[in-house]
């Protein structure tokens, strides 16, 4: 197993795939991030047998979620901003081995969206669990349709029978 560790979360991948934590990429951060204030970033990449996983990662167990924007409009643009960052990494980046990953993005038979979300196993005044998985898959359903007309909306106790695990 591979282990790339997101906020308070540890993602646990098979061996066999190829995981990049995409926004720590330099191309991102030194580059495309640059054009714009509201360019955003999934958090992990995950590419196996041609199907490349954009996956963003939420953990609200010690925290409240804050944002006024509802959170499958922020996971599409995460998702949205990020596929558009692969063709310029794949011509652009300086770091060879973000060039080769991106090269692999765009070589991707299938595009899989992947939210995953964490809140508090029981509500509680202070830590509510606020936010109703089928509303956000629902909505994220509609607003990346062309990409994804799948999405998943998971958590560590609930992973639907992805290949991955998390801790």
């Amino acid at each position: 197993m591979q282990s790339f560790q997101v906020d308070s979360l540890t993602f646990h991948f098979p061996h066999s795939w190829r995981v990049s934590k995409y926004d720590e990429w330099s191309f991102y951060d030194h580059q495309f991030s640059e054009m714009w204030d509201r360019i955003k970033a999934v958090d992990l990449i995950a590419i196996e047998n041609g199907v490349v996983w954009l996956i963003e990662a939420k953990d609200y167990r010690q925290h409240r979620r804050t944002k006024t924007i509802h959170i499958a409009d922020e996971v599409a643009d995460k998702v949205f901003c990020t596929l558009a960052a692969m063709l310029p990494a794949k011509i652009n980046a300086s770091d060879p081995s973000e060039k080769n990953f991106a090269r692999d993005v765009c070589a991707g038979q299938r595009l899989r969206i992947v939210l995953h979300l964490e809140q508090p196993k029981k509500h509680s005044t202070l830590f509510p669990r606020a936010i109703d998985p089928t509303k956000v898959q629902l909505k994220l359903r509609t607003l990346i349709k062309p990409i994804d007309p799948h999405p998943k909306v998971v958590e560590s106790t609930n992973m639907q029978r992805l290949a991955w695990t998390v801790t």
